[in-house]
């Protein structure tokens, strides 16, 4: 179903191109903690971006975005807090960001579906709880498999 709200395709330009600083400005950090491990400042910031990132992806109405930005936000809000985000955990966290930008970019900018099999998104979301000393968690996959972000009138 198209969004009927109005402004909606002039908005969706609009919110890739945030998300794409969004997404580099979360890698920089990433970058910086491979320099200097646990930095705090480092972590507040990518949890920050990846919380505005999913506030911006909701307001839009892509749900599988939001839900994975905000997926790998409480893993590391809710991480011990002496996380340890070694070299496996930082990779872990990288091959995430790179399948969040890939799903950016094949969100259909006049449906705004995103119609993809969503298992390498929950592999991904359950290696980096593992890497980070947390219980792998059950992220739920759709009984046909595949994620579908939507574009719903729910936010008119």
């Amino acid at each position: 179903m198209l969004n009927d709200r109005k402004n909606w395709s002039q908005r969706l330009p609009e919110f890739l191109i945030e998300a794409e600083t969004l997404l580099a400005k979360s890698e920089e950090c990433l970058a910086h903690l491979q320099l200097i491990n646990n930095d705090q400042d480092a972590i507040d910031c990518m949890l920050g971006t990846l919380l505005t990132l999913a506030n911006r992806a909701d307001a839009l109405a892509l749900g599988t975005v939001s839900e994975f930005a905000t997926s790998i936000h409480v893993l590391l809000s809710q991480a011990p807090p002496q996380i340890d985000l070694h070299a496996q955990a930082l990779c872990a966290l990288k091959e995430c960001y790179t399948l969040m930008a890939w799903q950016l970019e094949l969100v259909d900018v006049i449906t705004g579906e995103l119609s993809l099999d969503n298992a390498e998104q929950v592999s991904l979301l359950e290696a980096f709880a593992v890497e980070i000393g947390r219980a792998p968690l059950r992220f739920s996959v759709p009984a046909k498999g595949y994620a579908r972000a939507t574009l719903t009138a729910r936010h008119a």
